[in-house]
């Protein structure tokens, strides 16, 4: 294992970052296209985590499709929460969903980013490969994990995760040994050989450098797209919010000179590709509505930095807990009586205005395999939507901290089928409200990604939002 290095230092080292503000430049990027749509499918709801003002969907019937499609915005997201499903079950998934969106859209043209972990975890390339069948060809698989506020950076084709001024290479990370979507390679094109076992070659993959971004810009990045092998994957490399926008404007001239890329990415692509502008962070009046009721945090997570960010809110405060086991859960003869238990104290401490967090045990229970492990997460999981679907009292605001637990609370749990990102209550942690088909209409739903945010930002969030 590697040493980590200084992120300081790196940086120090790098070329200067392009100069200037593109993000107006891409707004007014003309387009051919009347009515194209910037289409996201996100395999769990933290995709959100960088925009502001845009719808979600949790279904996706070709009658939604459609009535999507009508709509003026330049750009929606599909949660399909395909990292919970086992490969079967994605790729039928992403077929429909496919297959739904050509008959939605009609003549008018589309493009999509598959949303994903910007840890590298998730269905690769199973995804693309669907996508590439079902939609294609497309002149390149773009491959673009960075996201800023969970300190993911790419640099030299070598994917990092940042703690401080520490820059650790990925598969170096707890994220690596994903009981499901594990790896070993923090090298980008290695990963890409490794995850899809040699069918693409390291040496085969494409990248688009820092230097060709900081020093050549957009021109230079259009120019590297448009001479890409018809069909070949590229990495593409940033360490900064300006370097994506410098890579969005030359994808932008490069798909009206006519190209058409598929997109495997983590968050921060989406808001560069829009040009959409940083917003300040949500206070609390706008996340709690003014409502008296306690507020409620549900923690399915079970990934070290949600454990260390929940240790910090129960030793931190005094916010009333419910710990519900793991192996109880599992067990239908004792799950029922569980949840019934939690409720009975969450009714209690919400009626009393009084904040309460709920969490399953921090011992991690693993299966045979990677299906039985997300049989496992499932099941869990399946008992927190019970809880949020049991509730008999409007909670002032709901957490749900990690991706699955997060995903089936919004649709098995709230209800919901179209809701509206409204920002972002820290940075990464974005915050959907509620339509009126929901269990609790306008209620402020804040989606906390498992592995984003310090020690304290749960503590954070909370102290924030009880104000």
């Amino acid at each position: 294992m590697k040493a980590p290095l200084s992120k300081s230092a790196v940086f120090a080292a790098l070329p200067p970052v392009w100069p200037g503000d593109l993000k107006p430049l891409i707004r007014q990027f003309p387009t051919e296209h009347q009515g194209h749509k910037l289409v996201i499918l996100d395999d769990d709801p933290t995709g959100t985590q960088t925009v502001h003002d845009l719808p979600v969907l949790t279904t996706w019937d070709r009658e939604a499709l459609c009535a999507e499609f009508g709509q003026p915005g330049p750009c929606f997201y599909i949660l399909t929460n395909s990292r919970s499903l086992i490969a079967e079950e994605a790729k039928a998934l992403n077929q429909e969903i496919a297959a739904n969106l050509c008959f939605a859209a009609g003549e008018r043209s589309f493009t999509v980013v598959s949303r994903s972990d910007s840890t590298l975890r998730g269905h690769f390339p199973l995804e693309t490969d669907v996508l590439t069948e079902e939609l294609g060809p497309f002149d390149g698989t773009l491959i673009i994990p960075y996201f800023e506020a969970g300190g993911r950076y790419t640099i030299g084709d070598v994917h990092y995760v940042a703690e401080g001024d520490r820059l650790t290479p990925a598969s170096e990370t707890p994220f690596a040994k994903d009981a499901v979507f594990g790896y070993e390679n923090s090298n980008l094109c290695q990963w890409v050989e490794e995850k899809t076992q040699g069918r693409v070659k390291a040496e085969d993959v494409a990248s688009i450098s820092l230097e060709t971004i900081r020093t050549g810009g957009p021109a230079a990045v259009c120019a590297q797209l448009l001479g890409l092998t018809k069909g070949s994957t590229c990495i593409v490399n940033a360490a900064a919010l300006s370097d994506m926008d410098v890579f969005a404007l030359g994808l932008l001239q490069a798909e009206k000179a006519g190209r058409r890329y598929l997109i495997r990415a983590a968050a921060q692509i989406v808001s560069a590709r829009l040009g959409l502008e940083t917003r300040s962070l949500l206070n609390e009046e706008d996340v709690n509505a003014h409502q008296t009721n306690g507020g409620l945090i549900l923690v399915g997570s079970y990934v070290p930095k949600t454990t260390e960010q929940l240790s910090h809110l129960l030793v931190h405060t005094n916010i009333d807990r419910i710990e519900l086991p793991v192996t109880a859960l599992l067990d239908e003869t004792q799950r029922g009586e569980v949840i019934t238990d939690a409720l009975t104290k969450i009714h209690d401490a919400i009626r009393a205005s009084r904040d309460i967090v709920v969490f399953t045990s921090r011992t991690l229970i693993t299966g045979d395999d990677s299906a039985s492990n997300l049989s496992i997460g499932n099941c869990v999981s399946a008992a927190l939507v019970t809880i949020v679907k049991e509730l008999e009292v409007c909670p002032r605001y709901l957490i749900a901290k990690g991706g699955i637990t997060s995903s089936d609370i919004a649709t098995k749990g709230l209800g919901i089928k179209r809701g509206i990102v409204t920002g972002q209550l820290l940075p990464g942690v974005p915050v959907w409200r509620t339509g009126g088909e929901t269990r609790f209409p306008g209620i402020a739903y804040i989606i906390f990604p498992g592995n984003v945010g310090t020690s304290t930002a749960l503590t954070d969030s909370v102290n924030h939002l009880s104000k």
